[in-house]
């Protein structure tokens, strides 16, 4: 077992490789040298059948505000996973949700209180020797540095994914990032390219993939059960609660003294210098162009996901883009609110969104359709019948994952493929962002997603990335 201290990580002494040393700066070599998967045996497996302290894999939390601790508590509670890190530049939950929503006050965020719920969580194995303690940082690169951990987490604000997925990767971490992939699309190319050549496992936090119905669905729809596929309909409202503050914003913000215990310059990272405001972060970044894409890359990055999955897309994305929408037209938010947009593809399906609800996507096809419900996975079809169906041996089946978090885990361990690798979550954001793209623009984009650029017009091609505030570049 690898013994390890709160503030001192261990190195590993003994030459003997586990699957440990092998994740980890050599594993890299070994994976491409032997050109195969390396599969946990069952003798590797502890009593029980809980997996033996040298196989856990050794988890670091990179973010760990609402999204973050969600996924922190998913991870506590997978077997095999030993969280022994997080990281966030909040100490504490107190100041930092002082400027949230009513329906989100009282969550706990912070490196401070996740530190404390690792540490209570393992209480059990902690007394019996098992466990050393959970570290806490403020700075992403120091929690990267340890050598005992195997993967990472990044749930912090989309700004911040491409420069951390990409730094993870490079320091032989395994990632589990949230959606959306990266907030340009260039940064996403980048990822993918820094995923493969560092043999990392990756998986986008596009968890509606994981559901059973939502794969099901699919199925139906790329084995012909509705008949040709013509049309996808995706519904994204925006009708919460917080989606009303931000469409009753409309003065400029007040400047505020930043609260002890955040470092304020680090979570603007590379964007440009802003005064501070509790209105530009916590919950509402995303409504900021800066740092997210509204609800186009929040919600939006799970249901055009399934979009893409049900075309049989994930590896490419349409060729043709036109949307119209409206932003607030003062205030500190400049994301859309309200929006129509029409993606044409080469094999000549449409997938077309309006921010009307109930939220979640439509497949038509010339002999019928179904629906999926986002979230939860509800589905409703043109016949009740469909729901239904049974495939054959020799139909097309999708599988099915075990959970999103412990798909994740399960291909750490075999070196496998995630339900939604580098280039599904990539291709999938890239969709979102070509939509804002041309809303900002108000004109139509005829995209090439081989090589990735929208033919004659350099304006868009020049807003497909986003120069970086000193010292943060990839």
């Amino acid at each position: 077992m690898v013994r390890r201290n709160s503030k001192h990580p261990t190195k590993m002494g003994s030459s003997k490789i586990t699957r440990r040393s092998f994740l980890r700066g050599t594993g890299k070599m070994a994976i491409a040298a032997m050109g195969f998967p390396y599969v946990v045996s069952s003798s590797a497996l502890g009593k029980a059948g809980t997996v033996a302290p040298s196989e856990r894999v050794t988890m670091g939390m990179i973010g760990v505000g609402l999204q973050g601790t969600h996924n922190l508590n998913e991870f506590l509670r997978t077997d095999g996973v030993e969280v022994v890190a997080v990281c966030d530049v909040n100490r504490r939950s107190d100041a930092y949700w002082r400027g949230a929503s009513p329906g989100f006050k009282g969550h706990t965020a912070g490196r401070e209180p996740a530190r404390q719920a690792v540490e209570n969580y393992y209480s059990q194995q902690k007394s019996s020797g098992q466990y050393q303690g959970c570290a806490e940082y403020g700075d992403f690169r120091e929690l990267l540095g340890r050598s005992d951990i195997d993967a990472v987490t990044v749930c912090t604000p989309d700004h911040w994914h491409g420069l951390i997925t990409i730094a993870a990767a490079r320091a032989g971490k395994d990632i589990y990032c949230e959606k959306p992939l990266t907030n340009t699309i260039a940064e996403g190319r980048a990822v993918c390219t820094e995923v493969a050549r560092y043999n990392r496992v990756l998986q986008t936090g596009s968890h509606e993939r994981s559901r059973d119905n939502a794969r099901f669905a699919c199925e139906l729809v790329r084995n012909g059960r509705i008949g040709k596929l013509h049309t996808i309909r995706v519904n994204m409202p925006n009708n919460d609660s917080h989606h009303e503050v931000i469409r009753n914003n409309n003065t400029p913000p007040a400047i505020m003294e930043v609260p002890d215990g955040f470092d304020y310059d680090r979570w603007l990272g590379p964007t440009p210098w802003a005064e501070y405001t509790e209105q530009r972060c916590h919950l509402w970044w995303r409504f900021i162009l800066s740092y997210g894409g509204g609800e186009m890359t929040d919600r939006g990055a799970h249901i055009i996901d399934l979009g893409q999955l049900g075309n049989s897309s994930d590896s490419t994305g349409p060729v043709e883009i036109s949307a119209t929408g409206s932003a607030p037209a003062t205030g500190l938010y400049d994301t859309f609110l309200e929006y129509n947009f029409e993606c044409k593809y080469a094999n000549g399906v449409q997938l077309i969104g309006e921010s009307v609800a109930p939220r979640g996507i439509k497949f038509e096809g010339s002999d019928g359709w179904v629906f999926i419900h986002i979230h939860g996975g509800r589905l409703e079809a043109s016949q009740p019948s469909l729901l239904n169906e049974k495939f054959g041996p020799q139909e097309l089946h999708l599988g099915r994952s075990p959970g999103h978090h412990q798909n994740f885990i399960e291909a750490v361990r075999s070196r496998g493929t995630t339900m939604a690798p580098p280039e599904v979550g990539h291709r999938t954001a890239t969709i979102c962002h070509l939509v804002n793209i041309a809303m900002l623009l108000k004109r139509k984009l005829q995209w090439d997603p081989t090589r990735e650029v929208v033919v004659g017009d350099e304006e868009a091609n020049r807003m497909l990335a986003r120069p970086m505030r000193s010292p943060w570049r990839i």
